[in-house]
């Protein structure tokens, strides 16, 4: 997953699988043209059901992560993205 996103050397190691310090809205997706034209290349709903098959196979840690996130599919912004990395 981490080669297909092309994640790679930004992937954090953390000890739960949402951080605290993401605080994420629907509020930080007000987003400039510049903003969107760079999420307009991220995959960020496949990012999103990949995350989904780990949770179903092998990882149900990550079913509140997924969970939050997903509400953000419609609109998502570099917050959003940063927190699925």
């Amino acid at each position: 997953m981490l080669q297909r996103f092309l994640i790679g050397d930004e992937a954090k190691s953390v000890s739960s699988p949402l951080a605290p310090h993401f605080k994420l809205s629907a509020r930080i997706s007000r987003k400039t043209v510049d903003d969107r034209e760079y999420m307009s290349h991220i995959p960020f709903a496949s990012a999103i059901g990949s995350l989904m098959y780990a949770m179903a196979c092998t990882r149900p840690d990550l079913s509140q992560v997924v969970s939050t996130i997903s509400r953000y599919m419609h609109d998502p912004d570099r917050g959003h993205w940063k927190a699925v990395r």
